[in-house]
């Protein structure tokens, strides 16, 4: 049991008197001990605390305001007493608040530095990501019973039908745009005609399947990162730890596999709604027949304009799915985390997709594809 705090005042023969404290100076036991502090007057040689059995921050605050007013300092004790004595009184030292300056070229020197650091750590754990998918894979084809087929069939609705409307209004307007700039260029040389060519090339080469990865990556990347972050914060995902199901099975593998299965489909039907709204203008503007459009189409795009953009899309929706869900496993903290992990799923799957179909573009041409 904790023995109250007490003081005795013992004079001395030079006319000062010494002030010896004893029991337990907590804010438990101090009772009135600070109004009989107060009522002490000087002189006082000093304050003795070798008698004091226990000691917190209330206690340290009391005896050092007592020493402080009294003008007196504080003699024995014990090094952890005389440490929290001297840690309270350190709240009465000015502080000095002034800034740090640093230099604009230190300052952005800094920031490219934590952004190049925070790169190679995310595409360390998107690679260890990318392993742990496989390792899921590899577990599945072992086991085929744990498949959960009708998850992945929701999520080709989700992913597929769902953005067949968007996708296909973006893709018609940008044949359009692509149609009507080509014929403005051409149109100085006299040679409208090629505008077939460059609609039929470009769309199925190259925009017609970046164009829906980018629209992929805002819809569905997002909605992965959302709610897999969302189950993180509700401890879902833990929940389904415990009782035994794989969140890599049930949660990440359905979507990845479904935005890897959607995204040739997706990109072909872009494609050919790109054609149909390069036509549609050429048909307006440069009266060039739909007959005569499908039939330039067939003798100028060869067949591997094709097969190179469905050859990326399953690529770029790897690279989506993967990045949707690693970001969304990676909310840890608060609500705030989910937008910010949402906004750079986006940002990192756009990024790697647009980085990908370079190197696409230079494999293709070296292989003779060109």
């Amino acid at each position: 049991m904790n023995k109250a705090a007490d003081l005795v005042e013992e004079s001395r023969d030079d006319g000062g008197k010494v002030i010896r404290l004893s029991g337990t100076w907590s804010i438990a036991c101090l009772h009135d001990m600070p109004n009989r502090l107060d009522a002490i007057s000087g002189p006082v040689a000093s304050i003795d605390v070798a008698d004091i059995d226990h000691m917190d921050t209330i206690g340290a605050w009391t005896i050092h305001r007592t020493a402080k007013r009294l003008e007196t300092e504080v003699s024995g004790g014990s090094t952890d007493c005389k440490r929290l004595i001297g840690a309270v009184g350190k709240i009465d030292e000015p502080v000095d608040i002034r800034p740090t300056y640093v230099s604009p070229f230190n300052r952005v020197l800094g920031q490219i530095g934590e952004a190049v650091i925070n790169s190679v750590n995310t595409l360390v754990g998107l690679l260890g990501f990318f392993g742990g998918v496989l390792v899921t894979v590899w577990g599945l084809i072992r086991h085929p019973s744990r498949f959960r087929i009708n998850a992945v069939v929701q999520r080709f609705e989700v992913v597929g039908v769902s953005a067949l409307g968007i996708i296909g209004l973006m893709s018609f307007l940008i044949g359009i745009v692509i149609a009507q700039q080509g014929a403005v260029q051409l149109r100085q040389f006299g040679m409208e005609m090629l505008t077939i060519n460059l609609v039929g090339r470009l769309t199925f080469r190259e925009l017609g399947v970046l164009m829906t990865a980018i629209m992929v990556a805002g819809r569905s990347g997002s909605a992965f990162a959302a709610q897999l972050g969302t189950m993180k914060l509700t401890e879902e995902v833990d929940a389904m730890r415990t009782i035994g199901v794989s969140p890599m099975e049930a949660l990440v593998l359905p979507r990845t596999l479904a935005v890897v299965v959607m995204m040739p489909l997706l990109g072909f039907y872009s494609s050919i709604i790109a054609i149909i709204g390069g036509g549609f203008l050429c048909a307006v503007s440069l009266d060039i027949p739909p007959i005569t459009f499908v039939q330039r189409l067939r003798e100028v795009v060869p067949i591997h304009d094709l097969w190179v953009g469905l050859i990326k899309a399953p690529v770029f929706g790897l690279i989506i799915g993967i990045s949707g869900c690693f970001q969304g496993m990676q909310v840890k903290a608060n609500a705030e985390e989910v937008g910010l992990r949402t906004t750079a799923a986006v940002v990192q799957a756009i990024f790697l997709v647009i980085v990908l179909d370079a190197f696409f573009a230079v494999f293709f041409t070296w292989v003779g594809w060109n």
